[in-house]
């Protein structure tokens, strides 16, 4: 390994082709060129004689040398730049910033309509939604490849923090003439009937059946699948009813031969968390996103 004096400008550099997994993506960042870019990361090769990171389809992945580096890098480049945020307060209308957010695809329904309205005014800013694996969330969070991730309550380590968005509670769709239901679904209804159980598992039960299971009864389930969307449309074509999350119930019912019920019992709410590292929580950029997305109204 070389012995001079790493350039503070290549960590930042290292720093951005690793949260961003592209050189390209990182020059744009950077507002750089991408030859800028690659002369960087050369630089930084020939001083850690390691590749640091390798083309992968159309990613950069980083090698176990940077994932360490970064690892003991990440809390003096942390301070660095809130040292530096203190003295640059964020103006979202004159500063360009791409905002990357963990969301699943019921909640990018319901919150991105209402935030992209929200951001009409500042069009130097982006949003990157992805869908990330919940066990991965706080990684991604501490490597600064999530700005926040928006999701129900997790259990998460004490360098993350987190506060509650929203609660939204359950409701039942049914096809309009559905056979067993007649203005209103009672519990006796619901359970003669069959339903469809949306979920990411193969098998295990919903949360409404942990209520239903406190009570002493059980539904049958007729179909298990992956999202709300297709079961929505089997509901229009079938007897079957759905139990689901009401703000991306009424999202679906729209334009539908398909009515929104109250269910037969209490059922649990569902809290919305928003999510983000405690490292980058005074960035101005960040404190102000972070505030918008928590005054943010889903779409309905």
């Amino acid at each position: 390994m070389a012995t001079n004096r790493l350039d503070l400008n290549l960590l930042h550099v290292f720093d951005t082709i690793y949260r961003e997994g592209s050189l390209t993506r990182a020059a744009r960042a950077l507002h750089l060129t991408q030859p800028a870019i690659s002369h960087s990361l050369a630089r930084l090769r020939d001083h850690f004689e390691d590749p640091l990171f390798t083309r992968q389809g159309n990613q950069m992945v980083p090698t176990p040398l940077a994932r360490r580096f970064l690892e003991s890098m990440r809390p003096g480049l942390t301070q660095i730049q809130s040292a530096v945020n203190q003295f640059h307060a964020f103006d979202p209308a004159s500063q360009r910033k791409t905002y990357s957010l963990g969301l699943r695809d019921v909640l990018e329904s319901t919150f991105l309509p209402q935030l992209v309205a929200r951001l009409a005014p500042y069009p130097d800013l982006e949003i990157r939604s992805q869908q990330v694996a919940r066990r991965d969330m706080e990684t991604q969070l501490a490597a600064g490849k999530l700005d926040f991730a928006i999701d129900v309550l997790l259990p998460v380590s004490d360098q993350t923090s987190h506060e509650l968005l929203r609660q939204d509670r359950l409701v039942v769709l049914a096809r309009k003439g559905h056979p067993l239901v007649q203005g209103e679904l009672d519990l006796p209804g619901y359970l003669a009937a069959r339903h469809i159980l949306v979920s990411s598992r193969a098998e295990g039960p919903g949360i409404e059946d942990f209520e239903l299971s406190r009570l002493g009864v059980q539904r049958s389930i007729r179909m298990r699948c992956q999202h709300y969307y297709a079961a929505c449309r089997v509901v229009e074509n079938s007897d079957l009813l759905l139990t689901m999350p009401e703000t991306y119930a009424c999202i679906l019912a729209q334009s539908t031969e398909i009515e929104v019920l109250a269910p037969p019992v209490d059922m649990p709410s569902i809290d919305v968390h928003l999510y983000w590292h405690k490292a980058y929580a005074q960035e101005p950029a960040l404190l102000w996103f972070r505030d918008l997305l928590k005054n943010l109204q889903p779409l309905q």
